[in-house]
Order: structure tokens, then sequence, then C-alpha cells
């Protein structure tokens, strides 16, 4: 079986288990049939780390953005000229992560917002998806992405209702499921995944945060996201077989990547 982990902080893993080498926790994921990954930056000097991990290995690439938790002077330094221009290369398979969070903190809603607009702006030019991040903002989230026309893109790491779920699969987004949808008091989660498409589904680790069940609580890794698809078709009532190579031709589909 091939998996991949369609969102991964793999400057933020915890490296202990392999004396502090990240290359030795890629490899370990692979091992386990994770055949590609994304690495997500939160901010826009998480390219530089980034690329040089994806240069050693082919089956890495990784994202350029600002985490909407940024600070607004961060946020600001994420123009459409610089997105664009830090995107150029061929192992930037994303752009984000990008969207609306006001869990954590409501008073740069309009900055957010606006760095939110330039990310979809700098995805549309590029031609590369959006990999998107929403927490108490749902309806926001989905203003933006209409006002921007945005469609093409990822819903990542995927909490919300089924009006959530429909809005952003008619824009033609794909939903992306992290560890969350294996924790036990996640039912209504996992009764909204099983109305999502199969060929319009994601998984993803989230890694270091949200490790799935029998690994929930402890530091995440990619090695993990095998967890997340077996969770996946225990939901749907198919084989993790038919996890596997679903989302696995579902991100080579909506990243251009070819096998």
């Amino acid at each position: 079986m091939q998996f991949v982990d369609s969102h991964c902080h793999l400057t933020m893993l915890e490296l202990k288990p392999y004396d502090g080498d990240v290359h030795a926790a890629i490899d370990a994921a692979k091992q386990a049939g994770v055949t590609r990954m994304m690495g997500i930056s939160v901010a826009l000097d998480d390219h530089i780390a980034l690329s040089e991990i994806a240069a050693v290995h082919d089956h890495v690439g990784y994202s350029v953005g600002v985490h909407p938790c940024e600070d607004p002077e961060i946020m600001a330094q994420a123009s459409v000229d610089t997105l664009v221009s830090l995107a150029q290369s061929d192992k930037v398979w994303a752009i984000g992560e990008t969207g609306l969070d006001y869990y954590h903190s409501t008073d740069f809603v309009q900055q957010q917002k606006d760095c939110f607009a330039r990310h979809i702006q700098a995805s549309q030019q590029v031609k590369k998806p959006l990999v998107v991040h929403t927490r108490s903002a749902k309806a926001d989230t989905i203003d933006v992405l209409k006002a921007e026309n945005a469609t093409h893109g990822i819903l990542h790491c995927f909490t919300e209702d089924w009006d959530t779920a429909k809005a952003v699969l008619d824009l033609g987004f794909y939903i992306s499921f992290s560890g969350i949808i294996s924790f036990k008091n996640a039912q209504d989660l996992r009764d909204v995944a099983k109305q999502v498409p199969l060929d319009r589904l994601l998984i993803e680790t989230d890694s270091p945060y949200l490790a799935p069940v029998p690994y929930r609580g402890k530091p995440n890794e990619p090695k993990y996201v095998p967890h997340v698809a077996q969770a996946l078709a225990d939901v749907y009532g198919v084989s993790v077989d038919q996890i596997a190579e679903q989302t696995t031709n579902n991100f080579l589909r909506i990243t251009g990547l070819t096998v």
C-alpha cells in the first residue's frame, strides 16, 4: 500500500527518537508505506529548511505561505508577488497554509482576510492548490473563497459540519482528514466524513499535532498516516487499500504530480 501525508510540519517534528535527524523520520515514514508527503509552511522563511529537506527526498514536496495565527506584520510580508516568487520551484506543491482562525484571536480579522485573499491570488497565478486552515471562522472562510473565485485547493484538518463541507466541495475543493477522525469523541465528524465523495478525499497527519489512535496524546509524525487511512476505511466500509489508492490518486490529481 502507498499513502500520502498531504499535510505535515516537517520543521516541527519531535525528533528525539531519531537523534535529531529529520531525514530518519522521513525514512521511517517511507518504510511505513508513506510514498509522498507535503511539508507545510506556516511562515515565509519556512521554505528555506523545507527546500533543503525536499532536495534530499524525491517523494517530499512543500508549500509556501503564512498561517493566519502569525503576527500581522509577518502576514503583511506575504504579498502576491512574494508568494508567486517563492512558489516557482517544482518542489513547491501548494500555497499555504493560509485561511482564517478566530479561535486564537479576533484582533486582526481584516489582516487575516487580506492575507488569505493574497494567497488565493498567488495560487491562481501559479496554478498550484491552496491549503486552507479554518477554525471558528467557517462562514467567513467560505465568503473569502467565493469572493476570490477560489476553485483549486484543500480544506485541511477538516472538523466542521456537512454544510461547510458541501460548500467547499461545491467550489471544487478537496477535504483532508487528520487523526481526529479516529478519536472516540469524533462521531459527528465521522458522520460528516462518510458523505464526502471518495474522489475528493485526502489524508494527513498535521504532525507533530493530532496523533491518531492508538498514538493519541503522543507526538505525531508522518509514519502514522496509515492509521488515519484505516479510520476512514472504517467510516466508509471499504478496505484500507482502497482508501490508500484513492487518496494517493486524489493528491496526485490536485497537485498535478505524476506517479
